[in-house]
C-alpha cells in the first residue's frame, strides 16, 4: 500500500507556546482526503478514524458500538459498508481533486459484534483518466470479515 506517513487528517501546525499574541504559526491547508474527512460528519459521528493514507491507499479503524448492531446482535451491514466506503474515499481522494463513488459492492464474510475493533485497508487497483477501481479489505484481528470494491469518478473543477 505504501510506506506509512504521518496522519494528515488534521491540521498539523500549532501555535508554539513561546509566540507572542501577534505571532501565529502558519496553518497547513488541508487537501484531498484530509480535507474531505475534516467535513465528513457521518464517519466522524461513528467514530471512524483515519490511521494513515496516501495517494491511492488508506487505512481506517472503527469500533462496533451498540447503535451499530441489528436485531440479531451483529453489526448491521450498512455500517460495515459505510466503514469500507469511507476507507475507499480516503484512498481515492488525491490532493487537489474531488472524487466520489460511482458505485460500490461488498461481500460480508463473517459477522462482527458489539465492541469488535475493525480495520479497513484500501488500495487502488487501477486509475484511468477520471475513473478508478479500489479494493478494501475489512478485518477483525486476523479475520477478513468483508471485501469491498469501489468505483470512483473524479469530478471536474467547480466553476
Amino acid at each position: 500500500m505504501g510506506e506509512p506517513a504521518h496522519d494528515t487528517t488534521t491540521a498539523e501546525s500549532e501555535t508554539p507556546n513561546d509566540t507572542s499574541p501577534t505571532e501565529t504559526a502558519p496553518i497547513e491547508e488541508l487537501t484531498g482526503a484530509a480535507a474531505m474527512f475534516a467535513n465528513d460528519r457521518a464517519s466522524q459521528h461513528l467514530g471512524i478514524t483515519v490511521d494513515d493514507h496516501g495517494p491511492g491507499w488508506a487505512q481506517c479503524s472503527m469500533t462496533v458500538t451498540e447503535i451499530m448492531t441489528n436485531g440479531h446482535d451483529i453489526t448491521h451491514g450498512g455500517y460495515v459498508f459505510l466503514f469500507a466506503d469511507t476507507t475507499f474515499a480516503m484512498a481515492c481522494n488525491y490532493p487537489g481533486s474531488t472524487t466520489v463513488a460511482s458505485g460500490g459492492d461488498i461481500d460480508f464474510l463473517k459477522p462482527t459484534y458489539l465492541g469488535d475493533e475493525l480495520v479497513a485497508r484500501g488500495h487502488e487497483i487501477v486509475k484511468q483518466g477520471r475513473s478508478g477501481i479500489y479494493d478494501v479489505t475489512v478485518t477483525r484481528g486476523d479475520d477478513i470479515i468483508a471485501t469491498y470494491r469501489g468505483r470512483s469518478r473524479t469530478l471536474p473543477a467547480r466553476k
